[in-house]
């Protein structure tokens, strides 16, 4: 199934959930109120989770680290999230199976057709995650994170010419401030140190961009494409194409470390809370995309940032600096600006 295949069915399937009387809203069919409100419901339920998931996210990677670096294969537990990821979905999908049977909507048997469009995000996923480390051979810490803001910028420009959803001209402000204030909040002593990145760097940090926005994009793409299909059944056949890519990285990274000291080697209990909140993590992600959108995702992983500040205050003894709580602030009205600036249907 081609990318313009795609494309047409989304439109199909909006045309099919669209209300053939406009006029008559949630006051006079008091049903309709009642759905919306469950969508409503469920749509910040997720963001939550995604926010408090995120948040803990660096915090437990911190924490797995002994004396600065893993005692585990990155590419074991990067495999041992995937995993899962997709054994959460089927005991989700089997649970409803209990609940209402097995139906159209949430079966895992399908056509070739429907699940030939998931290799694309799990591979693009899998190049993201690995260009990842390799950036750290051209630049530091606290330079990442700066250049990590790249992905919000591609993400709302691929958002806009691939899925062709519109944002006001107020929500395209908030988004810049969005930006503004990601990259003002983690400008720290050493963020000269951005000026003097190599070529290869910026080349990595502009394709981890590209890729972890296309990704992001598509896979909201292939997912809303049809909207009535039960999102766990979607993303098992997602995380099952995720394992498979992961299984091949992890023997050409680490197979002779892994046939040496053991699959399970240097993890702890940090390393499998972390490899739980990764696992949930991806799943608030995909739900994100399906009950909201790429947009709200990154509002929702920037928002995470402060929570995550707050809790290193604690834990890690973090002190709040001047440009942090600055971006905090511009972040903070970008936020309200996005929620305000939405336009009228």
């Amino acid at each position: 199934m081609g990318y313009r295949e795609i494309k047409e069915q989304e439109k199909e399937s909006k045309a099919d959930i669209e209300d053939p009387h406009p006029e008559s809203g949630s006051a006079d069919n008091p049903q309709i109120g009642i759905q919306e409100g469950l969508e409503w419901k469920r749509k910040s339920l997720v963001i939550i989770a995604l926010t408090v998931l995120t948040s803990s996210q660096g915090i437990l990677i911190a924490w797995s680290k002994r004396a600065g670096k893993y005692d585990y294969s990155v590419a074991t537990a990067n495999f041992m999230v995937e995993t899962l990821k997709c054994v959460f979905s089927l005991v989700a999908v089997t649970l409803i199976w209990e609940r209402e049977g097995i139906t159209e909507d949430n079966k895992l048997l399908t056509t070739w057709e429907e699940i030939k469009v998931y290799p694309v995000p799990a591979g693009l996923y899998l190049v993201k995650n690995l260009l990842q480390y390799y950036i750290f051979l051209y630049v530091d810490a606290p330079s990442y994170q700066i250049l990590k803001n790249l992905n919000i910028i591609s993400t709302g420009v691929l958002y806009r010419t691939i899925l062709r959803r519109r944002l006001t001209d107020i929500q395209w402000s908030a988004y810049i401030l969005l930006c503004i204030g990601c990259t003002t909040a983690e400008l720290t002593s050493s963020y000269d140190h951005v000026s003097q990145t190599p070529v290869q760097g910026w080349i990595m940090a502009i394709v981890m961009a590209l890729l972890s926005g296309f990704a992001g994009v598509y896979t909201e793409l292939i997912i809303k494409k049809q909207p009535s299909r039960n999102i766990n059944a979607q993303n098992f056949w997602l995380y099952i194409f995720g394992m498979i890519f992961s299984a091949g990285a992890m023997f050409a990274q680490d197979d002779e470390e892994i046939r040496n000291k053991g699959f399970f080697h240097g993890f702890s209990l940090i390393t499998v809370c972390m490899i739980i909140n990764h696992a949930l993590g991806g799943i608030a992600v995909s739900m994100v995309m399906k009950y909201a959108d790429n947009i709200v995702k990154v509002y929702s992983t920037s928002v995470a940032m402060l929570l995550t500040a707050i809790i290193s205050i604690f834990l890690f003894g973090f002190q709040l600096t001047l440009p942090f709580v600055l971006g905090s602030m511009v972040l903070s009205v970008s936020v309200y600006l996005h929620s305000k600036g939405k336009a009228p249907r």
